[in-house]
């Protein structure tokens, strides 16, 4: 395979790892836990993994590492890659080979082809020495491929316990984000009431940054990918800045919460930034946010710059409360529907629409650019749910801005000129070569992962905290998944799912963009051009963390 001088170049870094996993550990016990909310039902749905307790592991003295070595019987492990891709993920496999090895040479790792389906129908392949290394601080998820299937069913469990058995694995290791650990953790607890001896740990992983809580600090990937995003905004700022006549409205990934946007806002400096959570909290309407965007648009044209960046998170649309009604209306109507689906023409489905929802929704609908309006009833994700990222949000807003701002000349309050670009980036960032610091953390929770196996622990998700320190003061350890879980309505129905965590807007990172918004809007720019990710330099450079998780631990 043909490499670039970077990729090869990347092969030879060797991550930076916590002092307590570069020896054999001690796994020392906290206390027990309890679930983030709906005990409970929690309690009753995982009886086998409800309560247990926070690990956190320790260096073991010098003078029992070969004692240890001696006692670890060889065992084996399979692997997969869920949901979307992160940068990092190659490193959660490439730690856990080797922490695996360094327990016992004889120890093997199976990767489970195209994400959980792979276990399911035997499709594995196992990973070698050789192909380890060709991956090493690599992006993607390619060495075995991902995929979206739900491990939900008895039948589906129990093929996996059979194609383990096949294999002698002692442990399946699920690298994904919320719904990909809910599964992890439903999966542990079947395993352990069926009593096939079957361990499964989860990994924290989404460029969403929405995988967060008291004891994991970021998901990985999310560091990564907000340099990537920024470095573009960055260059378009440039571009702005010089050319001078385009206001660039750009739509960042991040459904369920707005962590990219703001992360990338902190790094670049836009005139303007949404936050849905702000927009859900003010209870705002498209109007509303529409008019605070022309407010900049107008004050900046009135000094002369015809010219802007409009940062705007993916799932903003659902959480503009009267759309959110909406869309779950549409939700809940649309889930298998036949005489919907049967209906021929966008016209003929548009009427059907609109004589099934109710009249404030119905009056909304209407209100909305056709093609907008016809992107709200495609085909729904797994959960029944619209999906979002075919929503383009970018675009109705900057017709909703252009008719405002016609108006708006028309009665002599507006001079200025407008164009508009669109963007979206995502794709962008989901595969990136790491940044230094997801290439160690990613490291290190595969490391991790495999002494949490070696204790015999199951359930738990692998965990690495104090990231803000040198990576040598970092602390490894593992998580109940239990503890992050609540109920909530997916399909019509209430399940257990990991919580997800929204941008706090009592939180630093926010605080701070509230208090800079106002100078960033102003005619005096304020843009920083971040740059591309620095992978060899000054550690200021190439190891520092997000800005947000910088400012929450008020750094």
């Amino acid at each position: 395979m043909q490499k670039s001088p970077l990729q090869i170049a990347r092969q030879s870094y060797q991550p930076k790892m916590p002092v307590a996993l570069q020896g054999a550990v001690r796994l020392v016990e906290g206390e027990k836990t309890h679930s983030v909310a709906d005990q409970e039902e929690i309690q009753k749905l995982f009886p086998n993994t409800y309560g247990l307790p926070v690990i956190t592991m320790e260096p073991v003295a010098e003078s029992k590492v070969e004692s240890q070595k001696s006692k670890a019987e060889p065992f084996n492990v399979g692997v997969i890659l869920s949901g979307g891709q992160a940068p990092g993920g190659h490193n959660v496999i490439s730690g856990l080979y080797d922490g695996l090895k360094a327990l016992n040479p004889e120890n093997k790792l199976y990767g489970f082809l195209g994400g959980p389906s792979g276990l399911i129908d035997g499709k594995y392949q196992e990973l070698t020495g050789a192909i380890i290394d060709e991956y090493r601080n690599t992006g993607g998820f390619d060495i075995i491929g991902s995929g979206r299937t739900k491990l939900e069913e008895t039948w589906q469990f129990d093929n996996g316990i059979e194609i383990c058995k096949q294999l002698g694995i002692k442990a399946v290791v699920i690298i994904g984000g919320d719904d990909s650990n809910t599964n992890a953790c439903v999966l542990a607890e079947y395993y352990l009431q069926k009593k096939c001896g079957i361990q499964v740990i989860g990994c924290p992983k989404t460029i969403d940054g929405d995988l967060k809580n008291e004891m994991i600090e970021t998901s990985f990937g999310f560091d990564t990918a907000c340099k990537v995003y920024s470095e573009l905004i960055g260059n378009i700022q440039r571009d702005a800045n010089s050319a001078k006549k385009y206001w660039h409205f750009i739509r960042l990934m991040g459904r369920s919460a707005s962590h990219i946007a703001l992360e990338c806002a902190l790094q670049s400096q836009p005139n303007i930034c949404l936050i849905s959570e702000e927009v859900e909290a003010k209870n705002m309407t498209l109007n509303d946010i529409v008019e605070d965007i022309v407010k900049v648009i107008v004050a900046r044209a009135n000094a002369g710059l015809n010219f802007g960046t409009v940062l705007i998170p993916e799932g903003l649309i659902e959480f503009i409360p009267a759309m959110r009604v909406l869309i779950q209306e549409l939700n809940d109507m649309l889930a298998n529907n036949e005489e919907f689906t049967s209906l021929d023409g966008d016209d003929a489905k548009r009427e059907y629409v609109k004589s099934m929802l109710s009249p404030a929704s119905c009056e909304l609908y209407r209100s909305l650019p056709k093609g907008i309006a016809r992107q709200l009833t495609l085909d729904r994700d797994p959960h029944g749910n619209v999906m979002v990222s075919q929503i383009e949000t970018e675009k109705l807003l900057i017709e909703m801005v252009q008719k405002r701002l016609a108006v708006l000349k028309a009665n002599g309050e507006y001079k200025g000129k407008f164009s508009a670009l669109n963007h979206f980036f995502g794709y962008e960032g989901r595969c990136a070569i790491p940044s230094n610091f997801d290439a160690d953390y990613c490291y290190s929770i595969g490391i991790t992962a495999t002494h949490l196996i070696a204790a015999g622990k199951t359930g738990y998700m692998s965990l690495v905290r104090n990231l803000t320190k040198p990576a040598a003061e970092w602390i490894a350890g593992g998580v109940p998944i239990t503890m992050m879980m609540n109920m909530e309505k997916r399909n019509g129905k209430m399940k257990p799912v990991i919580q997800k965590a929204l941008v706090d807007l009592n939180g630093k990172p926010f605080q701070y963009l509230q208090a800079h918004r106002a100078d960033w809007a102003d005619p005096v720019t304020s843009y920083i051009y971040p740059g591309p990710i620095q992978y060899y330099g000054p550690t200021e450079v190439c190891d520092q963390p997000t800005r947000t998780l910088l400012l929450e631990r008020g750094k």
